[in-house]
């Protein structure tokens, strides 16, 4: 095993300086062959595919999770669009941010540039593969995929499909690689690998990114745990909100950005909790509430204080009463993941207040948490979604995986103190 890692890292190593001068019309050709490839090659991709759907069905892995993994013919169209996505957006690397002139007369500039290699650690969903390995290659930079062994046989294709064809225009071999067993020291070993890995990125749950703070050498971008809260206002429209909360609690509950918690202000909530509630179960929610809720709406599950931090990724939603917009603000600081959160509301200062005072990389007014994607933002795709204040926050897209090099011109310049 430890070979087999070794040996991907120096390959990815060698390519990424490679990777760091390759003109801009050469990556593009590239992610637009590969965009072709997934469509040409999608059988291939879907019968691996079943194999992981069937495996995890025996298993008995709960629908929401399953549905992370599950691939069909408009995923994989989906896939391919967004490379193209990813191609038409501007090339970051050799861009010029900024210049000075210091007395002396010496030229300060600094310039973009890639951040070399990059793995990525991540569970379940298989176009992961595909959008890392299309915004690592516009953004310069070699990457190395470990996917969860539920989808190692969609990962292994993906991967073999898009590394073919960025060959085939003109990519070093090594720019994109999938690691192809499932072993769990093959994980490790490559938290370790700091003289080879510039940054590793871990999507999945809770679980996944501990282990990966804890046992990484490398540096780390955590992404990803998603306990996304939606705070209905006292003047918020009613039926718009319902429409909103249903959105982003059910349309796709195993995502990150999916709603898991509701907050409703007490001057509302014996009148609007009845509808959403009723709603929400119509759509095969569990609902769990504080005791107010339950007062009001008397069978709902109760809420204890674990459920208030917890991240379900399933169709199940917490909700409780607040006092006002001090008190849901209060609660998302406390019980939140910094992900994204909401606020339904037809007061423009509300708003303002609550986008300026919720902690977390994404705020609404007005709209579904379900937009926190790089794709839905025209980023083209995302490698994952930052819950960090480091330079990068939210979707993390192309300009996200550079860094900066300063370069300065000097006339024959000698430092005199």
């Amino acid at each position: 095993m430890s070979n087999l890692i070794l040996e991907m890292c120096k390959k990815a190593k060698e390519s990424s300086y490679k990777l760091a001068r390759l003109p801009t019309e050469k990556k593009n050709k590239a992610l637009y062959n590969m965009a072709e490839a997934l469509k040409k090659n999608a059988d291939v991709i879907l019968e691996a595919n079943r194999k992981d759907v069937e495996a995890s069905k025996k298993r008995g892995v709960k629908e929401a999770l399953l549905d992370r993994l599950i691939l069909n013919e408009n995923r994989i169209a989906k896939m391919a669009q967004c490379l193209k996505e990813v191609a038409e957006l501007p090339d970051p690397i050799g861009e010029i941010v900024k210049t000075w002139t210091r007395p002396n007369g010496l030229i300060i500039g600094q310039l973009r540039v890639p951040l070399g290699v990059i793995a990525v650690i991540y569970e379940s969903r298989p176009d992961v593969t595909s959008d890392a390995a299309g915004i690592c290659l516009k953004s310069g930079n070699a990457v190395i995929l470990r996917g969860g062994s539920d989808a190692i046989n969609s990962n292994v294709a993906i991967g073999k499909v898009l590394n073919e064809a960025a060959i085939e225009a003109g990519v070093p071999d090594g720019a994109i690689q999938v690691v192809p067993v499932t072993d769990r020291s093959a994980a490790l070993e490559l938290m370790r690998m700091r003289d080879y890995v510039d940054v590793l990125i871990p999507r999945g749950g809770a679980e996944l990114i501990k282990a990966v703070i804890e046992n990484s050498k490398v540096p780390v971008i955590e992404t990803g745990i998603g306990n996304c809260h939606i705070y209905v206002e006292e003047d918020a429209d009613l039926e718009s909100a319902v429409d909103i909360i249903i959105n982003a609690k059910c349309q796709r509950p195993g995502t990150c950005n999916a709603a898991e918690k509701l907050l409703v202000h007490r001057g509302i909530a014996k009148t609007f909790l009845p509808k959403i509630i009723k709603a929400l179960r119509d759509h095969k929610v569990e609902v769990r509430g504080c005791d107010e809720t339950r007062k009001i709406v008397p069978d709902v599950l109760p809420a204890n204080e674990e459920d208030w931090y917890t991240e379900y990724l399933d169709l199940i939603i917490g909700i409780k009463i607040v006092d006002g917009l001090d008190a849901a603000i209060t609660h998302i600081n406390k019980y939140g993941t910094k992900h994204s959160d909401a606020i339904l509301t037809s007061d423009f200062n509300k708003a303002l207040r609550f986008i300026r005072d919720v902690d977390s990389a994404a705020v609404y007014w007005n709209a579904s948490t379900r937009f926190t994607d790089g794709n839905q933002y025209g980023l083209g795709a995302e490698i994952g979604i930052s819950t960090q204040k480091i330079h990068a926050r939210g979707p993390m897209s192309v300009q996200h995986l550079t860094t900066t090099k300063y370069f300065i011109l000097g006339q024959g310049h000698i430092r005199e103190i």
